[in-house]
Parts: C-alpha cells; sequence; structure tokens
C-alpha cells in the first residue's frame, strides 16, 4: 500500500513573518490557520497566503525538510522560496 503524500509549505503571515509546516493538505491547512484553529503562532500572526509548498512521499521526509527549514533564518527562507518556486 502506498503511504500517502506529505507537504512541506511556508505562509506569509501578518506583519512580514513566516511559518513553516506540515500536512496532508495544504489548502484545508491554510483555512484551519486563516480561521485561528492552526498553530499558536498563526493565531497572533495570521496567514495572508501561501508562499511555497513541496510534495514528500511520506511524513518523515517532510518533517526532515522541515526541520531543515525551520534552522533558516527569515531572509534565508525567502531566497529558497525565491529559488525554489
Amino acid at each position: 500500500m502506498k503511504e500517502q503524500s506529505w507537504y512541506l509549505y511556508i505562509l506569509e503571515c501578518a506583519g512580514n513573518r513566516l511559518y513553516t509546516g506540515i500536512t496532508v493538505d495544504v489548502d484545508a491547512r491554510f483555512a484551519a490557520h486563516a480561521s485561528g484553529k492552526g498553530a499558536k503562532f498563526t493565531k497572533s500572526f495570521p496567514p495572508q497566503q501561501i508562499l511555497f509548498q513541496a510534495e514528500f512521499p511520506d511524513k518523515a521526509a517532510a518533517s526532515r525538510a522541515e526541520s531543515d527549514i525551520k534552522k533558516l533564518s527569515a531572509t534565508e527562507k525567502r531566497h529558497f522560496v525565491q529559488t525554489n518556486t
């Protein structure tokens, strides 16, 4: 049985802030963040748009990518988005 794909996503949030996460459904997760039912961070800084998303074969691979991205500064994340979209 094939595992479900997972996605890494980066959101542009209020205050010019970025949020990085993983999910199986980016649009549904964005809607959850926008409605205040997502992460604590996005309750304080509501999301404005999806800047980036990438598909991974499983949760483990998406989690590793998320960990790597979260180690970057905001400037580095923006550069990553610009060079990978």
